[in-house]
């Protein structure tokens, strides 16, 4: 009897199972404003993009803002205009190179998008910065789960006075870094094709050393306040850049910088550290919404993100060799012309003085 039920049941028509598509509507596209003018040399840079809450498509979620219109207005009736950048820099709109917003003025970022919707920020006050007395290299290196090499790099210590009788507020930034990249044309072996199917090396007779331009980059936040060292000689974390197997080959450079922030700024750039490092644990706080400075004069209700930052700026310049890690990451192997790589020049810069 049983054999019998076991045919009956493989001779029954299998059924097949059709996949339901669930289709979810795109969420609202959210503005998120990102930027900061400082008392430092311009041009300065204001990034507007979009990006929805959630959606069925997850390609292209954020989107630059492009053809808007954005001003900049100081508390005396003064206008600046910001131009969009090229075709590569939509959404990102510059100050003039010769403007430099003013210790003591307040400024507020202005926006009209092309479907003529408009926001502003509320007014963000220029404080004087202390200039960065020192700077000094600490080694770093993280264990990791998945590797048994740990991640490396040099932690950026600052020393600064900081003012008296008064609240302090600082943030830094990486800028603009350069350093000598070291590549391998002797091992140029180009792409299989018709006529050389084996992969022949072909070496090339230049370029071994160049000349590498970099933007600043972040890996997360620093800021901090004087509440600790009101008044006070301090040196405080400012920066960790990564060992990626090219940096510290040879020679490398960045400028620091370091701004006065207003108090608002301050605790939104804390709350984003905070949540940025959320790891999952118990103890971790909840998520809390970031809310930044920016408001839709059309409709007070709807969400935007972001941050409109103005302050006092001072920057300082650091050489880094590569006998100055303790640990450095394998080298990276790169099998051609070193000009062949985005931003790398076979001249030095023209203050390029180690």
């Amino acid at each position: 009897m049983l054999k019998r039920l076991v045919y009956l049941l493989l001779l029954l028509p299998m059924a097949c199972v059709e996949p339901y598509e669930v289709e979810v509507p795109e969420g609202e596209q959210l503005l998120t404003v990102e930027g900061i003018i400082s008392t430092g040399p311009g041009p300065h840079a204001i990034t507007l993009t979009r990006s929805a809450t959630y959606g069925s498509i997850f390609e292209g979620l954020i989107r630059p803002v492009s053809l808007a219109t954005v001003v900049v207005r100081d508390n005396e009736g003064n206008v600046t205009f910001l131009i969009e950048g090229a075709d590569g820099l939509k959404g990102s709109y510059f100050t003039p190179a010769n403007f430099r917003a003013q210790v003591g003025k307040s400024y507020t970022l202005q926006i009209r998008t092309a479907e003529g919707k408009v926001y502003t920020s509320t007014p963000e006050r220029v404080t004087a910065v202390p200039a960065i007395q020192s700077l000094e290299i600490r080694n770093v290196t993280i264990p990791t789960e998945e590797s048994s090499v740990p991640k490396s790099g040099i932690q950026l210590i600052a020393g600064l006075k900081d003012p008296a009788d008064e609240n302090n507020f600082y943030y830094w930034k990486n800028g603009q870094a350069v350093y000598i990249l070291e590549t391998r044309p002797d091992l140029f072996t180009p792409r299989p094709t018709t006529a050389n199917p084996n992969r022949t090396p072909q070496p090339k007779d230049c370029c071994v050393q160049c000349y590498r331009y970099e933007a600043g980059n972040n890996q997360s936040l620093f800021v901090v306040n004087d509440d600790s060292f009101n008044g006070l000689n301090t040196k405080i974390p400012a920066s960790f850049i990564a060992d990626d197997g090219f940096r510290f080959v040879n020679k490398f450079r960045m400028d620091l910088k370091q701004y006065s922030i207003s108090q608002g700024a301050y605790r939104y750039l804390r709350l984003v550290k905070q949540q940025a490092e959320i790891s999952g644990s118990i103890f971790d706080p909840p998520p809390a919404t970031l809310r930044g400075n920016m408001l839709s004069l059309d409709n007070p209700d709807e969400v935007v993100l972001g941050y409109f930052m103005a302050g006092g700026e001072t920057s300082r310049r650091i050489y880094v060799d590569k006998s100055d890690l303790t640990f450095k990451q394998n080298r990276a192997i790169i099998q051609d012309d070193c000009r062949v790589i985005s931003g790398a020049f076979i001249d030095p810069p023209a203050d390029w003085k180690p």
